[in-house]
């Protein structure tokens, strides 16, 4: 009996498995939220997920080939950003399911995040209404080369390691809400701790930068800045 040929949704089901194998790592998963931020290189990719250049570019060539993302030449260097806006998304999807499903996911999240922050954060809408306003400061506390490629409009940056001899800088009349790359990035919760010591109002973004950007709010680089 000759051996049945794949329908097209079982041929369409084996590309899908294709894109979700190549999420099936944590080094891509991070790589995918470097460039939710915007484009770079390998070795400014390798630098913001602590990998070598060797694994980062192995890892990269994986997410090129499955169409998670695209690559261009700019002179020597080889530039990387993301195929799809909609990456970000599926990423938070995937995220949330595991969230609310995993007890250990569950566990991690409320003993390394939740207990080191118990107010509640500042929602995005909230965040825009009082910017808007005028109401508070806005703080950006990921490194230069990040902010320069995409930042919350109006935002300061000073990042973490620069925070404790900058304060002087911010003013104490208006509450400040610092973010960084997204809802597991500890510098937001290093600078909101720093901030509530030396008596500042914080509080962190619920989520980060490319949360802010998937959802096609207001973004600034240094050149419209």
């Amino acid at each position: 009996m000759p051996v049945p040929k794949p329908s097209p949704k079982l041929k369409l089901l084996s590309h899908f498995a294709e894109v979700a194998k190549a999420l099936a790592h944590p080094v891509r998963l991070e790589l995918l939220e470097a460039l939710s931020q915007g484009e770079r290189g390998v070795e400014a990719l390798a630098q913001a997920c602590a990998q070598s250049i060797a694994n980062t570019s192995h890892h990269l060539k994986i997410l090129r080939l499955s169409g998670l993302a695209v690559s261009r030449k700019e002179g020597l260097q080889v530039i990387y950003s993301l195929a799809d806006d909609a990456i970000p998304g599926v990423i938070a999807a995937i995220r949330g399911v595991a969230e609310r499903q995993s007890a250990e996911v569950e566990r991690i999240v409320r003993d390394s995040f939740e207990r080191r922050d118990a107010l509640d954060p500042v929602g995005r809408d909230e965040l825009l209404d009082r910017v808007k306003r005028g109401e508070v400061i806005v703080l950006d506390v990921r490194p230069p080369q990040e902010y320069s490629a995409g930042h919350i409009p109006g935002a300061v940056n000073i990042p973490l390691e620069e925070l404790s001899r900058r304060l002087a800088s911010l003013s104490r009349k208006r509450e400040i809400v610092a973010y960084c790359r997204g809802p597991y990035c500890l510098l937001a919760f290093d600078a909101v701790a720093q901030l509530r010591k030396s008596g500042y109002r914080a509080r962190r973004l619920q989520d980060g930068f490319p949360e802010w950007k998937a959802e096609h709010r207001p973004v600034a680089t240094q050149e419209n800045a």
